[in-house]
């Protein structure tokens, strides 16, 4: 199942500081939001046309998915001066992440066979967009720890240099790792929720 994500380059905001050196410190910011998208229907085939009308759109390819998680990454960073070294003094690594999620208004109503399919269904779709949220939380961890570890150079350019080359290094991993997700997720996706259903419709059954 395909994910739309917003993927912001980290936005480093430099400062030359002429100060004696001090131990550099670095933290990962994360703020998560889920919001929801409304459907409506009552039956199967409605469903899959307001996933297919309604969901979130990617920016790439303006195709709609039933759930999306949007992700920023961001942060600023500090440069320190001291003894004829540059080096990284403080690191602050930011990351938003927007789940949007669907909604079906009509779920309260639904019995039977379609209950039980949308239920699978959703509950699908929280998960799989949990898991790209938490990929991202992984690889901001990585650029926090990456940037903290840096050596010092001559100058504070060539510092910069380094950080640029660091953090475009991670952020393509992250890409590469969510695109990897998707690709597994896809090939996967129906035999995953033969077995939601049959987990689902075994729990569903009264006991003699």
């Amino acid at each position: 199942m395909t994910t739309a994500r917003r993927l912001g380059i980290l936005s480093v905001a430099a400062a030359l500081l002429l100060t004696p050196a001090t131990d550099g410190r670095a933290e990962t910011i994360v703020r998560k939001s889920i919001s929801y998208f409304q459907i409506s229907g009552t039956t199967a085939d409605d469903l899959d046309r307001e996933l297919s009308h309604r969901g979130p759109q990617t920016q790439s390819s303006g195709s709609r998915h039933p759930g999306a998680t949007q992700i920023k990454f961001g942060g600023e960073l500090t440069y320190v001066q001291s003894d004829g070294r540059c080096r990284v003094g403080e690191a602050d690594v930011t990351l938003d992440i927007r789940i949007i999620l669907p909604s079906w208004k009509n779920r309260k109503r639904a019995k039977g066979d379609l209950a039980l399919i949308w239920d699978a269904l959703s509950s699908d779709i929280k998960r799989h967009e949990e898991r790209h949220a938490e990929i991202a939380r992984q690889h901001a961890k990585q650029l926090e720890k990456a940037l903290k570890a840096l050596r010092s150079q001559k100058t504070c350019e060539a510092m910069q240099e380094k950080v640029a080359s660091t953090t475009s290094r991670i952020i393509e991993a992250h890409d590469r790792a969510q695109m990897g997700f998707d690709r597994v997720e896809s090939v996967n996706f129906e035999n995953r929720m033969i077995r939601i259903l049959e987990y689902r419709a075994r729990r569903s059954t009264p006991k003699n």
